[in-house]
């Protein structure tokens, strides 16, 4: 495969996105092809050999700042990371995108200039994967869609249900819509109304689930509006970091607190292992004409050579054309 990696991505480019790259060309032996500035790229590519696979350059000469707002991106000029990589995708030089960059903006040039709806999609999501009981949920809308109408919301779990399939392995997936209450009779108008069209249509809908289910194996796509979603996944991230600050600063309390924490601490690197992100290093934009995994801009090295493989194996098992099929049959 060829996959084109934003190399202008992460808060540290392009340090980690060049060294996640190599990591993936050594151990896939694909082609990655590295988007950015040329001069950059190859002056960090001499500290990483190159053992199977191949790294290529496309040379981008501007990069998109995370704070940029995808309505001033939209007017600027098309020779940016994003664009380019994107671009590529559309023309079929690149099998998919990879990019620990502005999610506004990957969505944005995504859906509005380069690779476009795919036909009957009415709103493209993002999502998110959270590692929730050894196995990976994936949540969405998480941000794309903030008003949300709720005969959109059958297609959101259409095309989780089908990425749940092809890519996490999961053959079956329950989907549940994500509410104030598990009763029928709870939540907004959006969330009765959508619930009764899940539960019309031939998806594996299991019912609505309230937040504190969220972390128990109740669901393998759960649905809700961008509005809701984004700030779920912002709830998240926090109460991860604010648990890890608090354990840290406990067992550095007293002598015997920090002795047990010593002895505690493969327990710790084990939880650590199971809830870390770059141990899925993406998520995939949904609903758009070609494969677009986005990550994080903190991402490891070894994150984004998770979301490489992702994205390899959203090719492979050609999530673009389910989606497409999945899609056209809710529209018959």
């Amino acid at each position: 495969m060829r996959i084109a990696l934003d190399a202008m991505g992460t808060d540290s480019r392009p340090l980690n996105d060049i060294a996640g790259g190599v990591l993936a060309a050594n151990e896939f032996g694909d082609a990655i092809v590295l988007v950015g500035d040329e001069a950059r790229i190859k002056d960090e590519l001499r500290k990483h050999p190159v053992s199977a696979g191949t790294v290529e350059i496309l040379h981008a000469p501007d990069d998109i700042a995370m704070d940029e707002k995808p309505t001033d991106v939209l007017k600027a000029s098309p020779t940016s990371s994003i664009y380019m990589a994107l671009d590529a995708v559309k023309r079929g030089e690149v099998d998919a995108f990879v990019t620990m960059g502005n999610t506004g903006a990957v969505h944005a040039i995504a859906t509005l200039k380069t690779l476009r709806r795919i036909s009957g999609v009415k709103r493209p999501v993002l999502s998110a994967l959270f590692p929730i009981n050894r196995h990976r949920m994936i949540f969405l809308d998480v941000g794309a869609n903030a008003d949300v109408r709720a005969e959109w919301v059958p297609q959101f779990a259409i095309m989780g249900s089908i990425y749940a399939q092809r890519v996490l392995d999961c053959p079956q997936p329950r989907i549940a819509l994500l509410s104030n209450g598990a009763e029928e009779t709870k939540g907004n108008q959006l969330i009765r109304e959508s619930a009764e069209l899940l539960r019309g249509s031939e998806l594996n809908f299991v019912g609505n689930v309230e937040p504190v289910e969220l972390m128990g194996d109740v669901a393998d796509v759960v649905v809700m509006d961008g509005f809701v979603g984004n700030i779920v996944l912002k709830m998240f991230e926090a109460t991860a970091q604010y648990m890890a600050t608090l354990i840290r600063h406990e067992f550095r309390n007293d002598l015997l607190s920090s002795i047990g924490g010593a002895l505690a601490r493969p327990a710790f690197q084990r939880i650590r292992r199971q809830v870390d992100t770059s141990e899925i290093g993406g998520a995939p934009l949904l609903g758009v004409n070609g494969v677009v995994i986005i990550g994080h801009g903190q991402n490891s090295p070894i994150g984004i050579k998770n979301a490489i493989q992702q994205a390899r194996t959203a090719v492979r098992e050609d999530v673009i054309g389910a989606i497409r099929s999945g899609i056209a049959q809710q529209a018959k």
